[in-house]
Formats: C-alpha cells, structure tokens, sequence
C-alpha cells in the first residue's frame, strides 16, 4: 500500500498509511468529512446515452471482480454466473468490468441481456459518464464502488463478511457515501444469501418503477 506524507500537530513530517490516516487523524464516525461529489464530463454522458438508447427499463451496472493482484481478491471477487439470479429481472444490466477473466467473457458472450461496452472505456472519466447514465450500480468491492459513490449514484455493494475497515460492521450503510447501501455476507463465503436479497430489493424497485 503506498504511502502518504502527513505532518503532526508539532509539524514534523510522519509517514503514513492510507489505513493509516484515519487514526492519525484521530478521525471518528461523527467527524468524517462530508463527500465531495464527483461530476462526470456532460458531453461524455451525452454520447453513452445515446449508445445506450431508450431509457424505458431501470439501468443497472454490474461489477463482479477487481485487481486479481490485490491480497484480499480471492475473498471480495466473485464470478458474473453468481449474479445470475437478478439478471433475470426486467432491466438492463450494462457492464462496468474491465478485463474480465476468460470464464465471464465466456458467460457474457452467451448473455446477450448484459449488455457490454466496456471495450470503449478509455479511462475512468469514460467509467464515469457511464455510471452517470445509470439507475444502479451493483459492485463487489472495488474502485468503481467507490467512484459510483463520489458520483453520488445509487450503488449496492456486495461484501465479504470481514470487509474492508472502511465498511465498519453491522450497518447496511456508509458514512463516507451516502447513496450506498451495503450487502453483507451473513457467514465467511456466503455471497449468495446477499446476492438473493439484492434480488428481492431489485425486484422490488423495479416494480415502483414500472407502477410510477
């Protein structure tokens, strides 16, 4: 993990991690600073939503897997087959997943429904306007989690059951985004019991959607 240069109250130059911070900080739930909201490029948002074409079901990004080279990717990242059980439902999943492992390219190519342009994803201004066109973003615990959260965009995020410090414990919500919600593993290894309450809440939204 890098590290960052801080200075204490006595102005002496200390080195940090980003875990880090938050202690030296001496930061709190009640002292965390509000988010910076992100806006994407209007321009950008324009151009994907014309490739995406009519708005006239409920856009929901998909991400399954990060970084393979981080330590914990075992344990947060998932196959896109897991997710199986919404992508059923009556919307259209777009996908944010940039270098897919050849078993997901596999299960996309012969699931039309998920529609994938992730191809043209230059970068994550393009990553960006993307989620910008979307309703939801659902995501296991990776950078579009967070960068779906700075935008201020409707994120569900699928955790292990000893996440990441910054998820704290026993909440579904996140201080340091306010439009996330949180899907917790209720045992060590148990992604389908959060995936199937994800279905339900989806269903769910997609029904106000349509009565609206």
């Amino acid at each position: 993990m890098p590290a960052k240069f801080s200075r204490d109250l006595a102005g002496r130059r200390c080195l940090f991690s980003r875990q880090q911070l938050p202690l030296a900080f001496k930061t709190a739930l009640d002292s965390i600073p509000p988010p910076i909201r992100l806006s994407p490029s209007l321009d950008r948002v324009t151009a994907w939503k014309r490739r995406l074409g009519a708005h006239d079901r409920l856009r929901v990004g998909l991400v399954w897997s990060g970084n393979p080279k981080h330590k914990n990717d075992a344990n947060r990242s998932i196959a896109l087959e897991m997710l199986s059980p919404i992508l059923d439902l009556d919307a259209v999943f777009v996908s944010l997943q940039k270098d897919a492992k050849p078993d997901d390219r596999a299960y996309l190519a012969a699931h039309s429904e998920i529609v994938d342009l992730t191809a043209d994803l230059g970068d994550f201004t393009d990553t960006a306007a993307l989620v910008g066109c979307l309703d939801l973003v659902i995501s296991v615990d990776t950078s579009v989690a967070h960068l779906a959260g700075a935008l201020g965009r409707p994120t569900w995020v699928l955790l292990t059951y000893i996440p990441d410090y910054r998820w704290l414990l026993d909440r579904d919500d996140s201080p340091w985004y306010p439009t996330l919600r949180l899907f917790r593993q209720p045992r060590e290894g148990d992604f389908a019991s959060a995936i199937e309450r994800m279905r339900t809440e989806l269903a769910a939204m997609i029904e106000v959607r349509r009565n609206s």
